[in-house]
This record gives C-alpha cells, sequence and structure tokens, in this order.
C-alpha cells in the first residue's frame, strides 16, 4: 500500500499532546517517531521541528528509547546541520538534562525507599508485640525471603539492590545518551564545542558514580572517533586538527581524560591517555602551556610510580620540577598568569626538588624486573619501550641514574630539597661507611615513613641501601659472617627485612652481574669474588644491562679490586717503561725532540697546500651536497607523486573492490535469506505434516531438495495410506467384536436362571441388613433426643424470657430507627418534589424558549424567502423588459434595413429604366426575386455566394421554394421565361449605349469580337440541356449587385468618351481579361 500522507509538524504535535492528555505517551511517541523518520521531514523549517523534537525526546527518556531517539536525533541532525546548528545542540543538551533529571530521582526514591525500610524496621523494634500485630500487617515486610537468600549468598545489603532496582537502569540510560550525542557530534566541525562538552560531562559521569568500565569503553570511543576524524578529513564538515582551537579542545578534553583515569586509579588508561596527548601535542604547531605540560608530567610522575617504573618517575619529576621554575621565573619576570601555574611558591619548589632527589635515588642500583638474565633486557623490545617513555617526556636519550644526578647536580635542587634527603643523597651517593650505612638511613626511613607522600619510596630506597652495603663491602672483605650482615641491614621496624628477603636480594645482584658473592649455608659465611680472573662483569660481555648504572664511577672506591688490578697490569706496566727509559736513556728523549720538530717543519711547510686542498674539498664537498639534494628532492617529488597516483588508484580500486563486495554480499545476503526462508517454510510444513499425519518416514529425505508440490504429493500419499490402513483395521477388529458377542451370548443364555436365583437371595439378604440397621439407628437418635428434650426443657423459661427482653428491645431500637428514617424519606422526598419541580419549570422554559427562537427562526426564514422571491420576481420583471426592448430594437433594425432594401431595389429599378427603357435585361445577375429578397433579412442566415442566374426556362430550388411557400408558383415556367428571353434579342439594336468599365484589350474592337466561339448543338439539332449549359456571365461595364445590399459602391464605369463608342455588349457575354484574344494564358506567355 503506498505510504501515508505526509503531515505537518505542527498537527504532528497537535495529535501527540491530545494522546498524551488521553494518557497514551506510547502512540504519542510512534506518531512522532515517525515524524522525526521521515524523510519528507527535511522540506520542514526548523521553527516548526524543534517543539516536535523536545516532546519526543521527552518521551523517549520517559520509556527509556534510547535507540528511537537516537535515530530521530540523526536525521534532525542532517536536516538542521546546514541552516541552524544551535537547535541541534538545544535538543541534544535537552536530551542528557532530562536523562541527568531522572537519574537524580532516581537517587531520590531509592534513598527515600531505604529511609522508609529503616524507619519502619526501627519502629518495629520499639513497639510491642500485640500492637505491631494489629497495627502492621508483616513486621518483616523488608525483608522478605527473596532478599534474605539473596543476602546470604551475594553478601549484598538492601541497600545494593535497591540501587540495582531503582538506579542502575536509569544509569545504563544516561551512559547510552551520552554514548548517543558523542556518536551524534562526531568528526563535525560545526558541532565540535557540543561535543567537547559532552565529552566532559561523561567524565565527568564516570567519575562521580566510579563507573570504570564504562570509562574505558569511553576513552576507546573517542580514540576512535578521533582516527576516524584522521582517516575521514576530506569530508564537508570534518575538524581539521592542524587548526589550532580544534586541537586545543582536543587536548583539554585528554587532559581531563587523564585526570579522570588517575582519580579512578586507571594506570594503563591514563597511559594511553598520555599517549593521545603526546599525539596531539606532536601535531600542534604551538607549544603548549606549561600549566598544561605540568598537569602531564604530574600524571606521569603517578602513572610511573604505580607501574613501578622508578627511573622514568624520577625524568618525569624532573621535568615537572623544571618546568615549575620556569614558570615562576616566567611570573616574577610578569608573564601571563593564563600560561603558567599561578600558585607556584618557594615552598612548592622546595617540596618539588625534595621529591625529584627522592625519586632518583629510589632508581634502583640493580634491576628488578623478572627476566632470565642480563642479556634479555637489552633486546629490541625493551630498546623500543625506552624510547617510546622518552618520546613520552620530550627527552632527547634515555635517561640514567647518572644523568639524573648530574643534572641535579648542575640546578639548585640539592640546596631546595630538604635536609634529610640531602643527608641521604651524601649517604648513599658521597659517603664510604659500609659498616654504618644502615644505622645512619634508619632514622631518614622514619620521617619519610611518616609522610605519606613519601612513604612510597621507602622500599626501593631499601634496595639501594642493601645495594650500596653489598659494594662496600666487597671493597674491603673477602669473607663475611651472614649474622654480621644480618646485623648491618637493620632497618625501622615496619621497614623490617627478614634474611629470606636479604639473600634473595643476593641472589637476583648476582644473576643481573651486579654482585658476585657466594653464600655457604654450612659455614654461614658470605664470600665476596676474590678471584682475580673471574668477575661476573668481566665474564658476561654486556652485563649490568640490568644495572641502572652505566658506569662504575658512581661506586664508592676505597681500593681497587684484585680482578681491576690485573685487568690494568699490561697498562701499569708500559707506563712505567715508558718513564724508565726516559730517565736510563738520554738519547730517547733527544730523538723524540727532533722527531717532533721535523713534523712540525713538515706541517708548516705543507700548511697552506693542505689549506687550499681543504677549501677545495669543502667547495666540492658542497656541491655534491647541493647536487645530491636537489637530486633527492626531485626524487621525494617523483615519488610523492608516484605515490599520490598509486593511492588514488588503489583508493579508486579499494572503493571498487567495496562496492563489488557490497553488492556481492547484499546478493548472498538476499540469497541466503530467500533459501532461509524456504527451508523454514518447508520444515513448518514438514513439521504439520509429522503433527498431522501418523507414519510419514522424513528422516531419509533432503530439505534443501523438497518444495511445496513434493510435500503435497507425500501429505497425499500418507493420508491415503493411513485411510486405507484403518479402513483394513476396522473390518477386521468389527468381524471379531461380531463373534466374539455372539459367542458370549450364547454361554449366557446357559447360566441365566441360575444367576437369577443368587442375585435375589443377595438382594433379600442385603434388604434385610438394611432394614434392620435404620431401626436400630431411629430407635437409637429417638432416645438421645428424648433425653435432650428434658434436659433443654429447665431453659425453656429462662429463654422465653430474655428472648422476650431482647425482643422488645430491638422492637423499640427498630421503631426508634424507622421513624427516624422516615423522616429522612419525608425531607429526601420533599427535596426531590423541589427539584423535580424546579427541572420541569427550567425544562418548561427552555421548551418556550426554544420553542419562541424556532418560531422567530421560522419568521426570519419566511421573510428571507419572500424577499428572496421578491427580488427573484424583480429580476424576472427586469429581465423581461430587457428581453422585450431588445425584441423591439431588433425588429426596429429590420424594419430600418428593410425599408433601406426596398429604397435601393427602387433606385436601381429607376437607374436600369432610365438606362435600358422599358425593356428588362436578358440577364440580370445576382437578381433576386421580391419575395425572396424580403425573405432574406427573416432568414438572418449567413451570406450567400451570388452566382449569375440561369438563362433557360427553370427556376432555382431556391426560387420554387420561395414562391411555392408564397402560392405564386407558374403553372408553366419555360413558356413564361421564353418571352423575357426573346424581348432583349429583339431590342439590342436599340438599346441605349451603357456606361461602364471596359478592359483595354477590348477598347476599340467590335462587339463580341472576342467572344467565346458559338456552341456546338447536339447531334440532333438540339440545344445542350440546361444541365450541362454555361452559365451566363454579365455583360461587359455592367456592374454586379452585393448579395448582402444590391448596392453598386464596387461597380466602376468606363471614361466618358469610351462610354459612348463601346455598344453594349451581347447578353451573356464573357469577361475578357486584359490582352486576352481568346483563350486564358499565363503571363510569361503574352507577347
Amino acid at each position: 500500500m503506498p505510504p501515508p500522507p505526509h503531515t505537518r509538524p505542527e498537527n504532528v504535535l497537535k495529535r501527540a499532546e491530545e494522546l498524551i492528555g488521553v494518557e497514551q505517551p506510547q502512540a504519542a511517541f510512534s506518531v512522532l517517531h515517525e515524524h522525526v523518520t521521515s524523510k519528507r521531514t527535511r522540506n520542514s523549517t526548523i521553527a516548526q521541528l524543534e517543539p516536535v523534537m523536545k516532546l519526543f525526546v521527552k518521551l523517549g527518556v520517559d520509556q527509556k528509547k534510547g535507540k528511537a531517539v537516537k535515530d530521530g536525533l540523526y536525521n534532525y541532525k542532517n536536516t538542521s546541520q546546514n541552516t541552524n546548528v544551535a537547535t541541534i545542540e538545544l535538543v541534544s543538551r535537552y536530551f542528557i538534562e532530562l536523562a541527568e533529571e531522572k537519574v537524580k530521582a532516581a537517587q531520590e526514591k531509592a534513598d527515600q525507599t531505604e529511609a522508609a525500610a529503616a524507619g519502619e524496621g526501627a519502629q518495629g523494634e520499639g513497639e510491642n508485640a500485640s500492637t505491631s500485630l494489629a497495627n502492621i500487617g508483616d513486621l518483616e515486610a523488608t525483608e522478605t525471603p527473596e532478599s534474605i537468600l539473596l543476602s546470604t549468598i551475594s553478601g549484598e545489603q538492601s541497600r545494593d539492590r535497591t540501587d540495582r532496582a531503582i538506579v542502575t537502569p536509569w544509569l545504563k540510560f544516561l551512559w547510552e545518551t551520552y554514548r548517543t550525542v558523542l556518536d551524534i557530534f562526531k568528526n563535525n566541525a560545526r558541532l565540535e564545542v557540543m561535543y567537547q562538552t559532552t565529552a566532559h560531562q561523561a567524565f565527568n559521569f564516570c567519575l562521580k558514580y566510579a563507573r570504570k568500565t564504562e570509562f574505558r569503553r569511553l576513552c576507546e570511543l573517542l580514540r576512535n572517533h578521533l582516527q576516524n576524524a584522521a582517516k575521514y578529513s576530506q569530508q564537508v564538515h570534518a575538524i581539521n586538527l592542524s587548526e589550532p582551537e580544534t586541537l586545543q579542545r582536543h587536548l583539554d578534553t585528554r587532559f581531563m581524560q587523564l585526570n579522570v583515569a588517575v582519580e579512578l586509579e586507571l594506570w594503563q588508561e591514563a597511559f594511553k591517555s598520555v599517549e593521545d596527548i603526546h599525539t596531539l601535542l606532536s601535531l600542534s604547531k604551538r607549544s603548549a602551556k606549561n600549566v598544561m605540560m605540568a598537569n602531564y608530567f604530574e600524571k606521569l610522575t603517578r602513572i610511573f610510580l604505580v607501574s613501578e617504573n622508578y627511573l622514568f618517575h624520577a625524568a618525569a619529576y624532573s621535568r615537572y620540577y623544571n618546568l615549575l621554575s620556569q614558570s615562576a621565573r616566567a611570573l616574577a619576570s610578569g608573564g601571563s598568569k593564563k600560561d603558567n601555574p599561578t600558585n607556584v611558591s618557594d615552598a612548592d619548589l622546595s617540596k618539588a626538588a625534595s621529591f625529584v632527589l627522592l625519586s632518583a635515588l629510589s632508581i634502583p642500583v640493580i634491576s628488578t624486573s623478572r627476566s632470565r638474565g642480563a642479556l634479555i633486557d637489552t633486546d629490541a623490545v625493551r630498546s623500543n619501550k625506552n624510547t617510546r617513555l622518552t618520546n613520552l617526556l620530550a627527552m632527547n636519550t634515555p635517561p640514567t641514574r647518572a644523568i639524573l644526578f648530574k643534572d641535579m647536580l648542575s640546578k639548585d635542587i640539592l640546596q631546595r630539597a630538604r635536609p634529610e634527603i640531602r643527608n641521604l643523597y651524601n649517604i648513599l651517593e658521597t659517603d664510604f661507611h659500609p659498616k654504618s650505612i644502615c644505622a645512619k638511613v634508619s632514622p631518614i626511613l622514619s620521617q619519610l615513613g611518616a609522610d605519606e607522600e613519601m612513604r612510597k619510596y621507602v622500599a626501593p630506597l631499601q634496595q639501594v641501601i642493601l645495594t650500596r652495603l653489598f659494594q662496600q663491602l666487597s671493597q674491603v672483605y673477602t669473607d663475611v659472617n651472614i649474622d654480621e650482615v644480618l646485623s648491618l641491614a637493620k632497618f625501622p621496624d615496619p621497614f623490617q627485612i627478614d634474611a629470606v628477603g636479604i639473600e634473595k636480594f643476593i641472589m637476583n645482584g648476582c644473576k643481573k652481574g651486579d654482585l658476585s658473592i657466594r653464600v655457604d649455608h654450612s659455614t654461614g659465611v658470605l664470600t665476596f669474588d676474590s678471584d682475580v680472573f673471574s668477575s661476573a662483569k668481566a665474564m658476561q660481555p654486556g652485563a649490568g644491562g640490568g644495572s641502572a648504572e652505566a658506569d662504575s664511577g658512581s661506586v664508592q672506591r676505597l681500593q681497587s679490586t684484585p680482578a681491576e688490578i690485573v685487568r690494568s697490569q699490561l697498562t701499569r706496566l708500559s707506563k712505567a717503561l715508558y718513564q724508565a727509559v726516559q730517565y736510563v736513556d738520554p738519547a730517547f728523549n733527544k730523538e723524540r725532540l727532533e722527531a717532533k720538530l721535523a713534523s712540525l717543519k713538515r706541517a708548516e711547510a705543507g700548511f697552506e697546500k693542505e689549506h687550499q686542498e681543504l677549501l677545495a674539498r669543502r667547495e666540492a664537498i658542497q656541491k655534491r651536497k647541493e647536487t645530491f639534494a636537489s637530486a633527492e628532492a626531485a626524487r621525494k617529488r617523483d615519488e610523492d607523486q608516484k605515490r599520490k597516483t598509486r593511492q588514488q588508484e588503489l583508493q579508486a580500486a579499494e572503493s571498487q573492490r567495496l562496492a563489488q563486495e557490497t553488492k556481492d554480499r547484499e546478493e548472498r545476503r538476499i540469497m541466503a535469506e530467500r533459501k532461509r526462508v524456504q527451508r523454514e517454510e518447508v520444515e513448518k510444513q514438514l513439521k504439520e505434516l509429522q503433527q498431522g499425519v501418523k507414519g510419514v518416514d522424513i528422516s531419509n529425505l533432503d530439505i534443501d531438495e523438497l518444495d511445496s508440490s513434493r510435500i503435497r504429493m507425500l501429505k497425499l500419499q500418507a493420508l491415503e495410506k493411513e485411510k486405507n490402513e484403518m479402513g483394513d483395521k476396522l473390518r477386521v477388529t468389527s468381524k471379531r467384536l461380531d463373534h466374539l458377542e455372539r459367542a458370549y451370548r450364547k454361554e449366557e443364555i446357559k447360566h441365566l436362571p441360575e444367576d437369577y436365583e443368587v442375585q435375589r437371595k443377595e438382594d433379600y439378604t442385603a434388604w434385610e441388613t438394611a432394614k434392620n440397621e435404620t431401626m436400630r439407628s431411629a430407635k437409637e437418635k429417638h432416645k438421645e433426643d428424648v433425653s435432650l428434650k428434658h434436659r433443654l426443657s429447665r431453659l425453656v423459661t429462662p429463654y422465653e424470657t430474655f428472648r422476650k427482653d431482647i425482643t422488645e428491645q430491638r422492637h423499640a431500637d427498630f421503631e426508634k430507627r424507622r421513624k427516624a428514617a422516615e423522616r429522612e424519606l419525608n425531607a429526601q422526598m420533599d427535596k426531590r418534589r423541589k427539584e423535580v419541580r424546579d427541572a420541569r419549570e427550567a425544562e418548561r422554559r427552555r421548551a418556550e424558549e426554544e420553542e419562541r427562537r424556532i418560531a422567530e427562526e421560522e419568521e426570519a426564514r419566511i421573510r428571507e424567502e419572500e424577499e428572496a422571491e421578491r427580488v427573484a420576481e424583480e429580476k424576472r420583471a427586469k429581465d423581461a423588459e430587457a428581453k422585450a426592448e431588445a425584441e423591439k430594437r431588433r425588429e426596429e433594425r429590420m424594419e430600418a434595413a428593410r425599408k433601406q432594401r426596398e429604397r435601393e431595389e427602387e433606385a436601381e429599378k429607376n437607374r436600369l429604366a432610365r438606362k435600358q427603357g422599358a425593356s428588362a435585361p436578358a440577364a440580370r445577375p445576382f437578381e433576386r426575386a421580391p419575395e425572396r429578397a424580403a425573405a432574406e433579412p427573416e432568414a438572418r442566415g449567413p451570406p450567400k455566394i451570388a452566382l449569375a442566374p440561369r438563362t433557360g426556362d427553370k427556376l432555382t430550388w431556391r426560387e420554387r421554394e420561395a414562391l411555392k411557400a408564397k402560392g405564386e408558383l407558374p403553372e408553366s415556367t419555360p413558356a413564361a421565361a421564353a418571352a423575357p428571353a426573346a424581348e432583349p434579342a429583339a431590342e439590342d439594336s436599340a438599346a441605349p449605349k451603357r456606361s461602364g468599365y471596359l478592359p483595354p484589350a477590348l477598347r476599340g474592337k467590335a462587339p463580341g469580337a472576342d467572344a467565346a466561339p458559338p456552341r456546338e448543338e447536339s447531334r440532333d439539332g438540339a440545344k445542350p440541356t440546361e444541365r450541362w449549359a454555361p452559365r451566363p456571365r454579365p455583360g461587359q461595364g455592367e456592374r454586379t449587385e452585393s448579395p448582402a445590399t444590391g448596392a453598386d459602391r464596387w461597380q466602376r464605369s468606363a471614361p466618358r468618351e469610351e462610354r459612348k463608342e463601346s455598344p453594349a455588349p451581347a447578353a451573356g457575354g464573357a469577361y475578357k481579361p486584359p490582352g486576352a484574344g481568346g483563350a486564358y494564358r499565363p503571363p510569361q506567355g503574352r507577347q
């Protein structure tokens, strides 16, 4: 059927409000949804659509129909994004506000429910048991068996279940609302501000309700939107990340995302947010603000600390302190407060410097990562990871512990740090005291443990302290008792490390190659490696990769180890021999000086030449560089052009492939859908066949090869088979039953008399038994009734007295109530009579008013009809008068025309009489009878063609009809016409000369000289019949009458001289054209 006609938005809005008024919001929402999703809605104006969309969104929120609202908002965005963007933001903001209000209302309802439940429980505890049972139906209404079972199994409280039942659905709807709005506003430059605002609202939602899962999905959604924006940047309204304002808005959103991730302790999402921020900062053409970067590095420090990456944590703190100091100097010099943190004081700088120094000291010297050796830590994966982290910190090279300490020493960090942390630095990095290092550090660790922010650095500091302890012990001792080591490695109580932990630390250091210690548990001795030819560092090239110290110079040294002495033995020997030769052989020094002077002379001699060669070489190198640069630029241009062409070709091929795939996929989908429908239909028919017909075996049938006709044939075959089998069974069964019944009856006849006697005896015995039982029970009942009567007869008198009193009392009460009821009834009856009389009077007045109104309307209608009839009569009279007047004028015009014709005819007759005398012309062309001429005006027909009159004795049919109508038709018309025809011939010679126009070709010629040759007579000598005779033409110079008036205004006359000389032509003379001597000749043939 065709789609319904498009309805105007205001009509749809009115219809929806009417449905809401009759409590049908679902029907109203359906009407609005059908309208806002229609394609014809795009032709409506925004002012008409906006109220419809608001009501549509409101109903959608009330009914939790988020998907339908999403469809409507998508269509509304497509309709209004080119004309009015503000209305999209208004409707979307209204959508979000409604969802947030629903969540607040749900929370209030949950609070009220919980408060009511708590109040009822408290009231139930304080009241009496009987009073509670009387006033409250169920004391444990808040704790139903279901809630008790749930609390036993899940451990949830009633509040949790209330929130899940009331608040959670609306929280889910609010989350879907944020996602819907973000999907609608994505990758649209006109809606970018509202997109970022909605993202901030969604972050606040996740932070307020601690929605960690939704926050992860939101971060992934925003990340996908940003990737799609870069992918589809060629669209009409796509965002442009190269614009500073757009990029700044995205940075603000990512920084808020980072803050929320840190607040929710989602460190993986926080790290991804940091990478997103770094990517956006790399796209920015302007440098970021210090306040933003300070926040960036501060969050990085927290992320690295949680991930236990203390090296990059210290590097991030160093960058953070540098930004704070730079901002403090900028503010001191009058810089902008908008771009720099405004609350940077000396205390903040001192605190930041303390954390920078403490984080650097906390970097473990021995790596604590779980790897299978130091070589694994130097692979490409770790290198790539360090490169990524270095890029996030905006550093050129990966940081190391030594580089960080060098950077701190070059600045004022040590001076600004707290004194205990400076002392800790001196103890760990400067002093050498293996016997007292832990004792000196313990008070500092106690102070750090008292500070909540610095407490988290104690564990990595213990690793560094133990590393320094064993490094310094290895400088002094070869063997150390384990108990002595344990007594040296003592920390304050909360941070004490047991012997197992220390041994585990030693094993890890040995595995990483930073320590060379053997543990002998049998003797309880730690042995430091003293073999001059065995060193873990020397045996493993690249060992120490797990160490945070790149060089050994940072380790405090009292003396060199034997291994180091052996490794430097040859170097020391060469230095000693060189010095000895200088003292023993003076010629060695002389030769050395001479060789030096000779080399200086050679250098001085070849200086200019070498200088010129260097200049020429530099110039050649410069030219080669320029040539290479130009060739490289050309190559890059060619490669760019080829790459663009290849990309365009690939895009075109990809588009074509995608289109073909889409088409093929659609065809496969349609084919699969068709097959599925056919298979479902076949399965349905087979199921009906199995249920309706028994004995049908479809196990061996292939469903894909079946169709409706095959299934119908199977059904018919099965029905026929079932019918035949049923008929056979019925026939056999009926025959068997017939024979069996006959045999039964034959056998029964033999035993009927005996059975009758037995049955009669049994019936009599049963009757006797029943009679005796009835008599016995009747006697017992009679005795009980008699005894009951004797017992109750004593109560008759009191009963009668009591009944009489009760009856009299109730009779008095009844009479009293009856009288009161009668009084009330009479009052009601009087009131009802009065109401009826008033109603009748009102009805009578209303009827009279109605009759009067009807009578007035009838009189008015009669007056209107009379007035209309009078007006119509006057109009008819005026029309009749106008018609009579017109008829009179027409008759007057006809009479005037008739008189005019008569005058003209009289004048013509007089003129002809003066010209020709008493004789009539032989032929009067176009002459009409007086009766016909008089009848012509009356006929009022179209003008007739003026033809020449016939010369014969026959009249035309018109003439005959006219004479016949007047009763003047002559009896012998041919005889009467012969006489007038002879008269012109007799008087031809005596006729006076006529004046008229004479053609130039006929001037000076005898009359009739150029006339047509005489007509040939028929073979029998008779004249040709009148029918085939040529019609006579008027004579030359004669004028012809006009068919209408007969006037001679078109007639010309010849000059007077020619008129006197030219004789009258014979009657019937034909017209001769100029220069014609006979038949007509064309102009080109005339000479």
